[in-house]
């Protein structure tokens, strides 16, 4: 396999530590609401927002499917406020991340979720754009709103060719 494949891995907390955090209910212990009548998985992720009169939104997308292995030229990233996108069913999607190298993206890091799982990138955190493979998906996203920029792209001199595990 030449240098520019990657092989992407499951989703886990310490994997994905270095770009922000995996949403996953199993993560914390349920507290008893509504008279017992149902659980609440409280305080999941931050998603942190910077600048004046920057707030937090909540929003839904409707994402069509790649196909795969994914031909990745393109990330992102949001210096603004943190990214995090919930699954509305239980299907796996593809999250492609980049360390940062002097504010250009290093070689990206791929990853499956677990069914339920989501993720919120941490600001400033390059990463791919959102990736179901199989099937569309729709996800909340939750984001920030505000006057400024939050958006910064950059597109690879080649394209990385991104497989899903075997």
């Amino acid at each position: 396999m030449s240098d520019r494949h990657i092989t992407a891995q499951a989703l886990t907390v310490e994997a994905f530590a270095p770009f922000g955090t995996v949403i996953d209910k199993a993560a914390v212990d349920p507290r008893p609401m509504n008279a017992g009548k149902a659980r609440r998985f409280h305080d999941l992720a931050e998603v942190q927002v910077r600048g004046e009169d920057s707030r937090v939104v909540i929003g839904l997308v409707e994402a069509q499917a790649y196909p795969m292995p994914l031909s990745l030229s393109l990330v992102e990233r949001h210096p603004l406020g943190a990214q995090a996108f919930v699954p509305l069913n239980t299907a796996p999607f593809l999250v492609v991340v980049c360390p940062d190298e002097g504010g250009k993206p290093g070689r990206p890091q791929a990853f499956v979720t677990a069914p339920g799982q989501g993720i919120s990138y941490a600001i400033g955190t390059w990463h791919g754009v959102l990736t179901p493979f199989g099937a569309p998906q729709d996800f909340w996203v939750v984001d920030r709103g505000g006057p400024g920029v939050n958006l910064e792209e950059y597109v690879f001199d080649a394209p990385w060719a991104i497989h899903l595990p075997t």
